[in-house]
């Protein structure tokens, strides 16, 4: 899996770029909620490629952010744009990542520590297992946990979520993944 992120003053405010020949962000296919939010900080913020806008909680924690899709997907990667710098006492410093089909019956699948993040921060869904490379979900859930130096509110820039990409031969019973064996995949 390629990532590729910008360092540097100017380019950290480009968004995220993810190899188009293995991913496909999903998140657009999905109503995405969230548990508070302060007026003109709400949803759309963390979904409008914008690095200099945020998504600021209201409340006590811990904050939520639902992503729910109308058809099970297939999800691999989250990916959260943070900025300790700017957001110092707001950036969360732990978060879960639950899954599952709905609210009734999310279960934990990650929990990630997030020293003083500055950047894009990569939440990989996959298991223990090697083979368990995506999870199959109606709903995902991103829970912070914590702020950095007991914060209350939270701030996160941006959320892409990221599932393989489907397979381009339809009624192909084998899901070929680099262009050279898609190219001889049929038969003349």
């Amino acid at each position: 899996m390629a990532i590729e992120s910008s360092e540097g003053e100017e380019e950290r405010r480009t968004v995220l770029s993810v190899d188009d020949d293995e991913l496909v962000e999903l998140g657009k296919k999905a109503v995405w909620s969230v548990s508070s939010c302060k007026a003109g900080n709400g949803v759309s913020s963390l979904r409008d490629d914008n690095l200099d806008t945020y998504w600021q909680s209201d409340g006590g924690q811990p904050h939520l952010v639902n992503v729910q899709f109308q058809k099970k997907v297939k999800l691999q990667l989250v990916a959260l744009y943070l900025d300790y710098k700017l957001d110092e006492s707001y950036t969360p410093s732990k978060v879960s990542v639950r899954a599952g089909d709905g609210f009734h019956n999310l279960k934990e699948i990650k929990t990630m520590e997030l020293p003083k993040p500055n950047g894009w921060v990569y939440i990989s869904l996959s298991g223990n297992d090697p083979r368990e490379t995506f999870v199959n979900v109606f709903m995902l859930q991103l829970v912070v946990l914590s702020n950095h130096l007991n914060g209350r509110d939270t701030h996160i820039r941006q959320i892409k979520v990221y599932g393989p990409r489907p397979n381009p031969i339809p009624r192909q019973p084998f899901q070929f993944t680099s262009r050279e064996f898609i190219s001889y995949s049929t038969v003349r």
